[in-house]
């Protein structure tokens, strides 16, 4: 559990009948649910919004109670997620709809972190795009940068070749307070379906 204050979440009524129903339907095998910090972009942040089964709770989080559902927060996003608002929206045929997320914080809060996130929108990205992949910005600790690749790039045998040669050359070259990308991507599994962007 981290240290830092707790954040304020809001899951509207909405959003709690929604995980109700679908933890429900999963008998006693979910321990709750995790709200995180899935990337940054233009259109905003990028929220994950996913069950915890039992026994494979994340360490590091900080666990609390919304509406009597357990409600585990990114341990390294917790300032990020300070007044978040979850809400479900069904669509106009009241047949589906989707988890929505209003977060009203800035995307990152110091400079050096702000110079990463306008390259990987304005040049990384936007080239990565023309062979289906993304790669977030997830944290930085000078002089290391956390990424998370997505879409075609997650589990592509080529993804540390892009890298090494392509991501982290362009990162030292922009930013050189940064002297190592780490990789945080598990390659192993599939892209997670409630990643939603959202208004700042």
């Amino acid at each position: 559990m981290s240290d830092e204050p707790t954040p304020n979440v809001t899951i509207t009524e909405a959003a709690l009948e929604r995980v109700r129903a679908v933890i429900e339907a999963q008998g006693d095998q979910v321990a709750g649910i995790r709200v995180s910090i899935a990337g940054r972009g233009p259109e905003g942040f990028a929220h994950g919004f996913s069950l915890v089964v039992k026994g494979s709770e994340p360490e590091g989080d900080t666990r609390i109670e919304v509406g009597g559902v357990a409600t585990y927060l990114e341990g390294r996003s917790l300032e990020y997620l300070e007044g978040v608002v979850v809400d479900f929206a069904t669509n106009e045929q009241g047949t589906g709809g989707q988890f929505t997320f209003e977060n009203p914080n800035p995307i990152w809060r110091d400079e050096i972190s702000l110079r990463l996130q306008n390259l990987f929108d304005q040049a990384i990205n936007p080239q990565i795009a023309q062979h289906g992949g993304v790669v977030h910005l997830i944290a930085v600790e000078v002089p290391r940068a956390y990424v998370e690749m997505g879409g075609g790039c997650q589990g592509c045998g080529m993804a540390n070749v892009t890298l090494k040669q392509g991501i982290e050359v362009a990162i030292r070259e922009y930013v050189p307070e940064i002297e190592e990308v780490i990789d945080t991507t598990d390659h192993a599994s599939g892209t997670n379906p409630y990643h939603q962007p959202s208004k700042k």
